[in-house]
């Protein structure tokens, strides 16, 4: 009787147990397939808000989107978030695609002879390039678009007077930010 008493309880203490299990797995896949279809959505193109507590992976899904459209300042919190977090594949593929996205701009203002506002924006793709490296140095593709970017402009050394100020009409850029296009045979 009381083996019989024992059995009963630890079957109905298993069968709690599973049901509890079979629960969280059905919210688990309920999840997982709501957050896949909003992926889905947003790479078809429609603007989907999100909030800051969902998972990394709709987080990138929600940056590209905004990076192909432009939206730069609005992916910039994503990124922010994206860099800062456990995941370095995903913050690497977010690093590399706001960088993308900031050359494609300077690109585009480039084509039309707007060089001031071209060179920050290359100046920030440099970075994010670089920050991408440094969390997969064998990221060739970054590698590639750095080397880009540093064609576009260049990097020089800055002077370390320490303290000391040049007289103003001493001040006189040596090199341009950004390198003229060749024209015409030597």
């Amino acid at each position: 009787m009381r083996t019989r008493r024992l059995a009963l309880i630890a079957t109905l203490a298993l069968l709690v147990a599973s049901l509890a299990a079979a629960g969280w797995l059905a919210t688990r896949l309920f999840v997982v397939e709501r957050d896949n279809g909003l992926i889905a959505s947003l790479a078809a193109g429609h603007d989907l808000a999100i909030s800051a507590e969902d998972p990394p992976a709709l987080l990138f899904a929600r940056l590209h989107f905004l990076t192909t459209r432009d939206r730069l300042d609005e992916a910039q919190p994503l990124l922010n978030r994206l860099a800062a977090g456990e995941d370095r594949r995903l913050a690497v593929a977010a690093l590399y695609d706001m960088a993308n996205a900031r050359l494609r701009v300077a690109f585009s203002h480039l084509e039309s002879n707007r060089i001031d506002p071209a060179i920050p924006l290359v100046r920030l793709a440099k970075d994010n390039y670089r920050r991408a490296l440094v969390l997969d140095p064998g990221f060739w593709d970054g590698k590639y678009n750095l080397d880009i970017a540093m064609r576009l402009v260049r990097d020089f050394p800055q002077i370390d007077l320490e303290g000391e100020e040049l007289p103003p009409d001493a001040v006189k850029k040596l090199w341009t930010d950004l390198p003229g296009l060749p024209r015409g045979l030597p």
